[in-house]
């Protein structure tokens, strides 16, 4: 028998508390190629895939042969805290209580594998994640569709019969490009205005607040919306 419903979940700022880390690493890692970029504007950029995101902060005539050295940087930076990530509050009760109302809960991470294993082993939910999918499987990141649709590939359900979780503005676009509506948590950092400006379906305070409210919202039970 086919799933009845997938909960599509982004992971970076929706179920691991990573998005100013992200943040702090970029800036650093621009720094040390030469670019003074606001902090402020790398947090409005951070959910896009790298390839979208130093071209929306770097000016268009750069040096693009810096740029893979930019990306590495990132990558070591940022790995420095993969012993050290948290899940942010009710995130794993969120998934398991997804999987216990009967959705196929699937990972759909920007993150490279390595480091999405770090998030995987903070979040200690693997009982409740039926599929994972990453920028490894993907041509374009966020917010082209590409990433929501690997997720909806690997759920076994069509678009009208999956919920994606996400945290960034760029997460509600790629879902909305996906034809998935798209929950999103304040926990990445990104007015509710934006959010909703962008299309988001319902806003909530974070993980915990959403599996609190799960009865009343999109979630409640697939099937049935």
């Amino acid at each position: 028998m086919s799933p009845r419903g997938a909960a599509l979940f982004d992971v970076d700022g929706t179920l691991v508390d990573s998005t100013y880390l992200h943040a702090v690493t970029w800036w650093e890692a621009f720094r040390q190629a030469g670019h003074r970029v606001p902090m402020a504007d790398i947090h409005r950029a951070i959910g896009m895939g790298s390839d979208h995101l130093l071209d929306h902060l770097l000016s268009g005539d750069r040096d693009r042969d810096q740029d893979e050295t930019i990306r590495a940087a990132h990558g070591t930076l940022f790995a420095q805290y993969w012993e050290r990530l948290a899940p942010l509050d009710g995130a794993a009760d969120l998934l398991r209580a997804c999987a216990k109302r009967g959705w196929t809960v699937v990972l759909a991470s920007s993150a490279h594998g390595p480091e999405l294993a770090a998030m995987r082993r903070a979040l200690d939910a693997e009982d409740a994640i039926t599929a994972v999918t990453s920028s490894d499987d993907v041509s374009a990141s966020k917010p082209a569709p590409d990433l929501v649709k690997s997720a909806l590939e690997h759920s076994g359900v069509d678009a009208d019969a999956a919920v994606f979780i996400g945290d960034t503005v760029w997460d509600v676009r790629a879902s909305h490009r996906a034809g998935v509506p798209c929950l999103a948590v304040l926990s990445g950092g990104y007015p509710e205005h934006d959010l909703r400006e962008a299309g988001a379906y319902e806003v909530y305070d974070g993980p915990a607040d959403l599996a609190e409210r799960l009865d009343s919202s999109l979630l409640a039970a697939p099937g049935e919306r």
